[in-house]
């Protein structure tokens, strides 16, 4: 019965955000829904991580589907000028994570770490192994995270004037006409739960990459229905509301708005590379936005349904720079601090 609650207030704050033409409005209205039901109705929620994995699963057999032989082509030129331009976005955040250690003395590590445009978990388990304070990267991460989870996609809709309606039909044109069994969605989901224990966020990418492989590869899929995209953004946004507390939040104290400054930097920068990248290459201004915006893979390729970008092309950028965030990034970072330890000192 929590659970079922829990969607009902979920659904319901998505539906009130859908009516208010607000971006990806079902996960960010679920977000919303479940921190006002924690911090102002005093009622624990209920949204276990099973159903969240099953929606991210749903959302990355979704995203597989915009995938054809003309994406690989398309976005193989990129590669290089995409990686040149997101290597520059995340050593210029470093350098301000550092330079704002000289007034909120906060140890270098930690304010790195703290706010690598990276995924939560792996930016707390990378700082722990050097020591850093690990309950101010968690903070001050939940505050980048929401600042760019519901900025972002807020931006570039209204700066691009998207239209929804036409986006989602496009980001399942190839495969509505198809006759496909939903059998096939069966390879979806053991590529998620085969990745599961070897690559961060496996649920979303896993089947993905199957489903964009099928779909490469001629397999008929049938599109999936509206419904159940729906149910899943409300599934993912349920779990992310209900893993972030304002009180959370509050323990960042006088410093948390520093690196809200420095989440609102990132974007405007992620924004003037995203420009940048568009000049470089003869991408959309939308798509090359999307797949350097600082944001989760599903949140941007959902987004950028919504402005009519290319979800294909997005996610695939999107993919090769969470890599970047999640692998390299961590290492590379450990290995300087540990070559140079006058680096980790407080300024």
């Amino acid at each position: 019965m929590r659970v079922l609650e829990t969607y009902i207030v979920a659904g319901l704050t998505g539906l009130l955000f859908y009516h208010l033409h607000s971006p990806i409005p079902w996960m960010l209205g679920a977000i919303t829904g479940m921190l006002l039901w924690k911090t102002v109705v005093k009622r624990k929620v209920a949204a276990p991580k099973a159903l969240s994995n099953s929606g991210l699963i749903v959302l990355g057999t979704y995203f597989g589907l915009s995938f054809t032989k003309e994406t690989l082509a398309t976005i193989a030129p990129y590669i290089v000028p995409f990686l040149a331009v997101a290597v520059l976005l995340i050593a210029i955040n470093i350098l301000n994570s550092i330079a704002v250690t000289k007034w909120t003395h906060i140890d270098k590590v930690t304010s790195v770490f703290a706010s690598v445009p990276g995924g939560l978990s792996e930016m707390v388990a990378a700082s722990e192994s050097l020591n850093a304070n690990t309950a101010l990267v968690t903070i001050f991460q939940t505050i980048r995270l929401l600042t760019v989870v519901f900025l972002v996609p807020s931006l570039v809709v209204y700066w691009l004037n998207g239209n929804a309606a036409a986006s989602s039909a496009t980001a399942q044109a190839a495969a509505a006409s198809s006759d496909g069994h939903y059998a096939w969605f069966l390879l979806s989901i053991f590529g998620a739960l085969l990745l599961r224990n070897v690559i961060p966020a496996a649920y979303v990418v896993g089947p993905l990459a199957v489903t964009a492989a099928m779909h490469v590869f001629g397999v008929n899929l049938p599109s999936l229905p509206a419904w159940l995209i729906i149910l899943a953004q409300i599934s993912v946004g349920m779990n992310m509301g209900n893993r972030i507390t304002l009180e959370d939040i509050k323990l960042g104290g006088k410093f948390g708005w520093v690196y809200f400054l420095l989440a609102l930097v990132l974007i405007a920068l992620s924004f003037g590379c995203g420009y940048l990248f568009a000049k470089l290459t003869n991408l959309p201004l939308a798509t090359a936005l999307l797949s350097l915006a600082p944001g989760g893979l599903v949140e941007m390729v959902l987004t950028a349904q919504t402005v009519g970008g290319d979800p294909a092309i997005v996610s695939s950028l999107q993919f090769v720079r969470f890599l970047l965030v999640i692998i390299v990034v961590p290492n590379v970072l450990k290995w300087v601090f540990r070559k140079f330890p006058s680096m980790a000192e407080t300024s």
